[in-house]
C-alpha cells in the first residue's frame, strides 16, 4: 500500500539508521521486531526464506509497526525487482553489484520511464493502493530508495564508479563476501580484508553517498558510526531466537544440575548419619 518512504526521509534528515535482519520467513517475527523500534527491518530474500507472496505477507505485518522495510532481493534481476516493487516495496537492496553498468541497470529497473525501464501495471498493483493513489508513477520514482552491495574485490576496484551512479542511494559493503572473494571468508578482521574495506569506504565517502554495512570483527556499531556509516544492519531474527533459546536452556540445565547436586548431598549426609 502506498505511503511516503519513511526510511528515505529518516536518512534525508541526516540520521543514522540501525536495523534488524528478518531472514526466517516469519511475518510474525517481522511484526514483533517492528514494534521494538528499529529504524528499519532488512527483509532478506537473498539468503532468507520465501517468495513474492511471502514478501507481501511480511510487508503487511511490518506496515502495522513504526519500522519501515528494506527488502534484499536474490539478485540484480529486473523481473524480480518489478514484482517486488509492484508488491509495495519502496526500499530495495541488491546484492553483488560489481560495476557501474550493473548499478545503472539496477537503478533503471526500479524506475518508471523516462528515468528507467520498470514495467507498467500501476493501475492495479498493491504498490499504488490498487490504482487509488493519484500520480503514483511519479511518486514511486521520487520515493524509491536503492541500496547496492559491494561484495568483491572487483566491486572495490569499481567503487568510485558504482557510487557515482545517480539513484544508487546507499552503497552497502558486504564485508564477509568481500573477505570470501580474496579467500578470507569469516576473517573480517584480517588486514587484507580491512584494506579492501578501507578502500571502499574512501570511495563511498568521497562520493557523498550513504554508506552501509554490518557489524563485524573489524568494526563494532560504535566504530562504524565513527567512520561515517549511516545504515547499519545489526541483529538477525534467527540469531536472536537461537541465542535466546540457548540461554534459556543453559539456565534450565544449571537449575537441574543444582537440584541434582542438592539431592546427592542430602543423600550423602543421610548415609553418614546412619553410621
Amino acid at each position: 500500500m502506498y505511503t511516503p518512504n519513511r526510511l528515505k526521509a529518516h536518512l534525508a534528515a541526516g540520521h543514522v539508521a540501525f536495523g534488524c535482519w528478518v531472514g526466517g520467513g516469519s511475518p510474525t517475527n517481522a511484526e514483533i521486531l517492528g514494534h521494538i523500534g528499529f529504524d528499519f527491518l532488512l527483509v532478506d530474500h537473498e539468503h532468507g526464506v520465501g517468495e513474492t507472496r511471502e514478501i507481501i505477507d511480511t510487508l503487511r505485518a511490518v506496515e502495522t509497526t513504526p519500522s519501515p522495510a528494506l527488502v534484499r532481493i536474490p539478485w540484480n534481476d529486473h523481473v524480480f525487482l518489478k514484482r517486488v516493487l509492484d508488491a509495495g516495496v519502496q526500499s530495495v537492496m541488491i546484492p553483488s553489484v560489481d560495476t557501474a553498468e550493473a548499478t545503472l541497470a539496477a537503478v533503471r529497473a526500479c524506475r518508471y520511464p523516462p528515468d528507467g525501464i520498470r514495467g507498467y501495471a500501476a493501475g492495479v498493483v498493491r504498490a499504488s493502493t490498487f490504482g487509488l493513489e493519484p500520480d503514483y508513477i511519479h511518486k514511486a520514482n521520487e520515493n524509491m530508495l536503492i541500496a547496492v552491495q559491494i561484495e568483491s574485490y572487483t566491486a572495490v576496484d569499481n567503487a568510485a564508479g558504482i557510487a557515482a551512479v545517480e539513484g544508487a542511494d546507499i552503497i552497502f559493503i558486504g564485508v564477509n563476501d568481500l573477505a570470501g572473494s580474496i579467500g578470507r571468508l569469516e576473517q573480517t578482521g584480517h588486514p587484507d580484508v580491512r584494506e579492501l574495506v578501507r578502500r571502499a569506504e574512501e570511495a563511498i565517502l568521497a562520493s557523498g553517498k550513504i554508506m552501509g554495512t554490518v557489524p563485524n570483527a573489524g568494526a563494532s556499531v560504535r566504530d562504524l558510526i565513527d567512520r561515517g556509516y549511516r545504515v547499519i544492519a545489526g541483529p538477525h531474527d534467527v540469531a536472536l531466537l537461537r541465542d535466546a533459546g540457548l540461554a534459556a536452556m543453559a539456565d534450565y540445565r544449571e537449575l537441574c544440575q543444582s537440584h541434582t547436586d542438592g539431592r546427592k548431598a542430602a543423600a550423602t549426609n543421610h548415609m553418614q548419619k546412619s553410621y
